[in-house]
């Protein structure tokens, strides 16, 4: 068996762990970088990639105002390949050998606290990266053996579009992937066990839930599968008190789980729970040597997320710099149409943590000219401040993954509203949401204020 000695092994070539390798070999490190499967992990192959580009092609079909055929969904699956092999190169074993990484192509595990062993070969460093992700989380309903169904993993080898799609769970990929089906001519029932988009602001949800049931996907909220029954093209979902919904197809889209089954952490005393690894801020397991980024850290399932981990953890690894992950800054999309992306804290996390400190403001997009001159008036933003600093977002409309940027700058530098509020912006463009809440906000200070009311009558007395 050979050995090979490195600074710093990563596990997992996904969009973390290829941060790191990338970003450490350049800067003098010795990397070897192990991957057991494919190189751009979940999101190039099966997540963030492949559903924008499915959603792309479905918003094509549904602006063309005509029936939506076969061969709409035949060329829409063309273009998710295309879009996948465009940016592959990015991630190829070719490139970051080029980059001086040693790639090994295979599943590895720990044999020891400082080892690691694949395919015949060990691998002993002075840091190792577990960046391996997650997986499409399938649970143990009654049935679920005995019929056919797709996770988000399968879900684009698709080569005709189902008659009728059932989706079980209403999350991001669940409604996601019913939106994308439904305009490209499939019937589509969600089916969710609480609350469709649970997590999100309760209004802005509303909004995109609405939005989705006058497209026709019928979204069942508080329905809890029990049993699945059937065969490919005729299956029956029965949820708790006896309903049975039939469709052609099964989608399950109810969560993720670490990736960490194959690792043999235990070996190397790296210590798990159900999130993943267990680590501190500074994103190190109970082995020191041993560092845990993106979804397998538990902290979050974003490729962003994985990518900030990645220039965390290079600061500590390669400059012995203390450096510490932020959660308060993270922002995330759901790509429905209207999108709703948030940054920051809710209004009931911040309302718990402000009190009275608090104000929150609210600017509809029919406010805003560019919204009206394109029809595209439905949604809002609604924004957090306390002590004159931005701590929350939520925008709900037509491009909200877009004008979330300037309050996750805000946020992530602990900057004052100001300098929203003074921002000088085309006009007219959507990005003027962004502004009208900042207005808002010192409007309030500034119109209603009777000190400001008596000094500015006191100057005009004296002014010439």
């Amino acid at each position: 068996m050979s050995t090979i000695t490195t600074d710093i092994c990563v596990i997992g070539g996904g969009s973390g762990g290829l941060s790191v390798a990338a970003g450490a070999v350049q800067m003098g490190a010795r990397v070897v970088l192990i991957e057991g499967h494919k190189m751009g992990g979940d999101c190039l192959n099966y997540g963030c990639v492949p559903s924008k580009a499915l959603l792309a092609q479905a918003l094509d079909v549904k602006a063309r105002g005509t029936k939506p055929s076969a061969a709409d969904f035949t060329a829409a699956m063309e273009h998710v390949k295309a879009t996948i092999a465009a940016i592959a190169p990015h991630d190829s074993v070719e490139r970051f050998e080029g980059l001086g990484v040693q790639v090994l192509q295979g599943y590895g595990r720990f044999t020891g606290p400082d080892r690691v062993e694949v395919n015949g070969t060990t691998v002993k460093a002075r840091r190792f990266v577990i960046s391996t992700g997650s997986t499409a989380f399938v649970p143990p309903i009654d049935g679920i053996d005995t019929v056919p169904y797709m996770t988000n993993e399968t879900v684009f080898e698709q080569k005709a579009c189902p008659g009728h799609l059932l989706v079980i769970g209403g999350g991001p990929i669940g409604l996601e992937m019913a939106l994308a089906h439904r305009r490209l001519g499939a019937e589509v029932t969600v089916i969710e066990g609480a609350k469709a988009m649970g997590r999100d602001d309760p209004d802005a949800a509303a909004v995109v839930l609405a939005s989705l049931r006058a497209e026709g996907i019928d979204i069942v909220e508080g329905a809890q599968v029990e049993t699945l029954s059937g065969r490919a093209g005729a299956i029956e979902v029965q949820v708790k008190g006896g309903t049975i919904f039939t469709g052609t197809h099964l989608l399950v889209a109810v969560g993720r789980k670490p990736n960490i089954d194959k690792l043999d952490l235990d070996r190397a005393g790296v210590k798990t729970d159900r999130t993943g690894v267990k680590v501190g801020a500074d994103l190190r397991s109970s082995n020191k040597r041993v560092y845990a980024i993106g979804d397998v850290a538990g902290k979050g399932q974003f490729t962003h997320l994985a990518g900030y981990h990645a220039g965390i953890i290079i600061r500590a690894m390669l400059f012995g710099l203390p450096a510490k992950a932020r959660a308060d800054h993270i922002p995330h999309v759901t790509y429905t149409d209207p999108e709703l992306a948030h940054v920051g804290l809710s209004e009931a996390e911040a309302r718990k943590e402000y009190g009275i400190k608090l104000s929150v403001h609210k600017v509809g997009y029919d406010q805003i000219d560019r919204a009206q001159a394109e029809g595209a008036t439905k949604g809002f933003l609604k924004l957090m401040v306390a002590n004159g600093r931005p701590v929350g977002c939520t925008i709900v409309g037509r491009q909200a993954g877009e004008l979330i940027a300037p309050y996750a700058l805000a946020i992530a530098n602990r900057m004052k509203l100001s300098a929203i509020a003074n921002t000088i912006l085309p006009y007219p463009t959507l990005a003027e949401i962004g502004k009208r809440g900042a207005g808002a906000y010192f409007s309030d200070k500034l119109f209603d204020n009777a000190t400001v009311k008596r000094v500015v009558r006191l100057v005009q007395k004296w002014l010439p």
